[in-house]
């Protein structure tokens, strides 16, 4: 897998948390730890992304 191909697919599973914590958050009955560890998830995938970019543009 080329670098690009791993950020894209970083980008999408990114989306896709996004998404499932925008569901998430939504919810009535929505649980503190649940919210948590989604954003600990993207957050995690943000940084593998940045790491990723930056290493190629040396």
């Amino acid at each position: 897998m080329t670098v690009q191909a791993h950020i894209a697919s970083l980008e999408k599973k990114h989306g896709a948390l996004e998404e499932e914590l925008q569901t998430v958050l939504a919810s009535p009955s929505a649980d503190d730890r649940e919210i948590a560890e989604l954003k600990r998830r993207k957050l995690r995938i943000k940084d593998q992304m940045q790491r990723l970019k930056s290493s190629t543009r040396h």
